[in-house]
């Protein structure tokens, strides 16, 4: 017999568990076992008073921030709005169908009071759950950045003279400094090497009034806008994110190298022995800092990229180097000698002098300089030279080509899948929120899709010793088979 749903509401439930009502392969099952918050708590405490109103628990406020990007959901208030029948949120904030739902401030109040610290740590805390499972090399590193559209438009963008610009930056940070203390950290920071160098090499004389902590750069083809570049390192091995850093956008992506190098280190624990990384951190100072630290550096010469003063003009590489002389041969075979010095950069700069230049039979082809042809050599050119080379080796090449596949991948699902398009806060710091979470939730789905077990650790130490064992074998089958061939000598 056919039936018929009769509409009946009921006024009592006993029987709903939504522990039953979970599926047992939900990723917030997974991700519930995997993360591990009890240091939130400890973290936050002296924050908070003791009498008053009770807050919510701080557990629950950093569950809900990374459902905010685990599902990249638009705002906090359509989280709080759609949490009452989503039933597998409920559970994994342990709450009842009955217990009260927050309001939506609670989060902005609470990373407000808390500052990006928790946030921080909450990142750390992935990376070390990673390497218990055997996710994390730690001797290779990857590293790229990509710019992030602030939460500001065009229209907020104000332009003048650098030095106007300037003193407008800092009275919008004072008199935002009234408004919450965490700015007064942020200004410090902002009036750093490192800030200072974004604004004032990129669109100095630009500024938005809705979020002057961005820097007004163009992305490719798309028109200059406030942004923020998000720089992230990831380990070889299975893609986890190591070390994240946050920059205005102008702010060049060699600059923050050693930053990031430092943070995968802490992180992890581990020496590193290779880094890789584009032309964008093939850098003087970044090959001196990789041969300072003994790390190997397969970084895309900068210099390489860069286009001759002139088509047809002479290149570097056709100027031997004498150290006998201490001099260049240039192809006219004069002598280009030591003229004067570049503490700033480390070296010295080499010219043949302008009679010299002038009575070249070459010199439409070298220069059309009224002093001569000059060039720069640095005091430890020979380290410069040999991590030159080692980028453009077979294993230099082999791993730039890895780096695209394994950065291109890791930027795509976090801009796809977790809200790294776009600022959804205004400032740095919050920014460097936004980052610290979106690389949480991106390592916690590589925690979770492990497929080798809790033991994957010794899995994968067993599966490269028996590739190394296997190697060896094959070697020596094949020296046996040529010795027993070619007999004795």
């Amino acid at each position: 017999m056919m039936g018929k749903q009769k509409k009946q509401e009921g006024l009592f439930s006993y029987s709903v568990q939504l522990e039953s009502r979970i599926p047992a392969q939900h990723y917030l099952r997974k991700i519930k076992k995997a993360l591990d918050l009890s240091f939130v708590r400890a973290e936050v405490q002296e924050v908070y008073g003791y009498n008053g109103n009770e807050s919510v628990d701080p557990e629950v406020i950093v569950k809900l921030m990374a459902l905010l990007f685990l599902d990249d959901i638009s705002s906090e208030r359509e989280l709080l709005r759609m949490l009452p029948y989503r039933l597998d949120y409920l559970w994994f904030l342990d709450y009842g169908l009955d217990d009260a739902i927050p309001d939506h401030s609670v989060l902005s109040k609470a990373r407000r009071r808390w500052g990006e610290a928790v946030f921080c740590e909450l990142f750390i805390t992935t990376i070390r759950r990673c390497y218990e499972q055997g996710l994390v090399g730690g001797d290779k590193l990857f590293a790229d950045s990509r710019l992030v559209d602030a939460n500001a438009s065009c229209d907020s963008v104000v332009k003048g003279s650098p030095a106007l610009i300037a003193e407008l930056r800092k009275r919008y940070l004072r008199e935002s400094a009234k408004l919450a203390e965490e700015v007064a950290a942020l200004k410090a920071e902002l009036s750093g090497a490192e800030g200072s160098a974004g604004r004032g090499a990129v669109n100095a004389g630009l500024f938005s009034r809705t979020d002057p902590d961005s820097a007004v750069v163009r992305q490719g083809k798309q028109p200059a806008r406030p942004r923020y570049k998000h720089h992230r390192a990831v380990d070889s091995r299975c893609g986890v994110i190591t070390a994240v850093a946050t920059t205005p956008g102008g702010v060049a992506e060699g600059q923050v190298l050693g930053a990031l190098l430092e943070q995968h280190r802490e992180n992890t624990g581990r020496v590193l022995e290779t880094v890789v990384g584009d032309s964008h951190y093939g850098t003087v100072e970044n090959y001196r800092m990789c041969a300072e630290q003994g790390i190997t550096a397969h970084l895309k010469d900068l210099s390489a990229g860069q286009k001759p003063r002139r088509e047809g003009q002479f290149g570097e590489d056709r100027f031997a180097y004498d150290a006998g002389r201490e001099a260049y041969v240039c192809p006219a075979g004069k002598a280009l000698r030591r003229s004067s010095a570049k503490p700033e950069k480390g070296a010295h700069e080499y010219r043949a002098g302008r009679k010299v230049c002038q009575d070249c039979r070459l010199r439409d082809q070298c220069t059309e300089n009224q002093n001569g042809r000059s060039l720069l050599r640095y005091d430890d050119q020979e380290v410069i030279d040999r991590a030159r080379a080692e980028a453009k080796s077979e294993a230099g090449a082999r791993d730039l080509r890895e780096r695209q596949t394994k950065m291109e991948g890791s930027f795509g699902d976090a801009a796809n899948n977790h809200g790294l398009k776009r600022s959804r806060w205004r400032g740095l710091i919050w920014q460097q929120v936004q980052n610290y979470l979106i690389a949480t939730c991106q390592n916690l789905r590589i925690l979770i899709a492990n497929w080798l077990g809790k033991n994957s650790g010794a899995v994968i130490q067993r599966i490269e010793s028996r590739l190394i064992g296997l190697r060896a074998r094959v070697w020596v089958k094949f020296f046996g088979y040529w010795a027993l061939r070619l007999g004795p000598a």
